[in-house]
């Protein structure tokens, strides 16, 4: 468990990922969710993050109280998902312990968060299974290094 506590968010995030422009429609939006069973992607332009659409942004959508009707479907997935994303993003850089990641997971019921470099570019995304990976490898390094 020792292990775990020297680990950083760049060591066991996800680089590579896969993103979305503001411009993109409810409807390429509904088909990234399905095709790739992602629970957020990150709405990015220009290399700088804007924001992030999760599945909940997404059916938030469609709720409705006594206040707000019901949109009709098929034109509300042809409306931008700038219209429903969040913008008020919590990140963190390459360097953060896992440790904090992890109790930012906890604190705030978040599963994933961007990881961005000093200058606001999009590095990757650290999720939940990130940090249950590295929480099981550096156990089985720690377990391989006790002398039997």
């Amino acid at each position: 468990m020792y292990r775990f506590l020297e680990c950083t968010a760049d060591r066991y995030m996800t680089s590579g990922v896969m993103s979305m422009t503001r411009h993109c429609t409810m409807s390429e939006a509904e088909s990234l969710f399905t095709q790739h069973d992602f629970n957020s992607f990150p709405v990015v332009e220009e290399g700088k993050l804007l924001g992030i659409v999760t599945k909940f942004d997404f059916l938030r959508a469609f709720a409705f109280t006594t206040d707000q009707m019901v949109p009709r479907y098929d034109e509300w997935m042809k409306r931008p998902v700038s219209e429903v994303m969040t913008e008020a993003v919590v990140q963190v850089e390459p360097t953060t312990p896992l440790t904090r990641v992890l109790q930012l997971m906890v604190n705030l019921r978040i599963r994933s968060f961007p990881v961005l470099s000093a200058g606001g570019e999009l590095l990757g995304m650290i999720s939940r299974g990130d940090v249950m990976r590295a929480l099981g490898k550096t156990t089985q390094e720690a377990q391989r290094a006790v002398p039997k």
